[in-house]
């Protein structure tokens, strides 16, 4: 079994970055099975008015029929990591991912619950998710060869509690797309990446963002695969990649037996 995170440095348009996606499927081992995941807005990169225009409905769309057509035409479990979906009724939207079955059906998805509404010392300066999306409300397991698939989103990171209760509910292999800042990301991706991993005893898949976009956002990169024990198994600096690591059933059942620290832990 394989996890892979593929790195984008995408843009306003998704004929561009539908481009650069392509070419990194094209470079899959052939391996199977293989779960990959898309990062956050590995769609559409840009501005608010940009992503309520494009934003689909669950269930339909150009966007979601490349997904379903590339999971089924590389026979992969395709984790598309965040992209923006619409809410009927409302002026805001939802940033979801979605996730497709070698088939191409889609098994399920999950809307991000935690909106990035801070100021951070880079040259976009101010980051205010809650003008153009609505949060979601319910953690999402979605199973899978892999074990159940724990689903979350960048700023998600930043919240331990989503991922115990994803960890206890069953999770085996906890998703992170994201754009993390290059401030931020530099200062603390790769150690919440690790801590989620290691006090879940879960794999951790993280696919970032990884560059300086068209809009002057900057993004950190480091997309990475983690092992239960906290070990970095693979990872890319920046710029456009595919980082790609096995998963080890085993070492998770071994190190859940040894040291069973969901089973110890008291203040739920």
């Amino acid at each position: 079994m394989w996890l892979a995170a593929i790195q984008l440095v995408s843009g306003r348009n998704w004929q561009d970055n539908r481009e650069q996606i392509a070419a990194e499927l094209a470079l899959l081992p052939r391996e199977r099975p293989l779960l990959v995941l898309l990062p956050e807005n590995f769609a559409l990169f840009g501005e608010r008015q940009g992503y309520l225009d494009g934003a689909e409905t669950i269930g339909e769309g150009p966007i979601q029929q490349q997904l379903a057509e590339w999971a089924r035409d590389y026979g992969i479990w395709l984790v598309a990591g965040a992209m923006p979906t619409t809410i009927a009724g409302s002026d805001h939207i939802h940033t979801s991912t979605l996730v497709f079955d070698p088939s191409g059906e889609r098994k399920g998805h999950y809307h991000k619950i935690h909106l990035f509404d801070v100021d951070v010392a880079d040259n976009h300066g101010r980051y205010r998710e809650s003008e153009t999306f609505s949060p979601g409300e319910e953690p999402v397991l979605v199973d899978s060869p892999f074990g159940p698939l724990g689903l979350s989103i960048c700023y998600d990171l930043r919240f331990p509690e989503l991922y115990r209760r994803l960890a206890r509910a069953g999770a085996r292999v906890l998703l992170v797309p994201a754009a993390f800042t290059a401030v931020t990301g530099e200062a603390h991706w790769e150690p919440l990446l690790r801590a989620r991993a290691i006090e879940n005893q879960c794999y951790v898949v993280a696919a970032n963002q990884g560059g300086t976009h068209e809009t002057g956002r900057q993004t950190w990169g480091h997309s990475m695969v983690i092992d239960p024990w906290g070990r970095v198994l693979a990872s890319l600096d920046s710029g456009r990649g595919t980082v790609l690591a096995p998963l080890d059933q085993g070492l998770m059942d071994e190190l859940q037996r040894t040291m069973p620290v969901l089973g110890h832990a008291r203040l739920l």
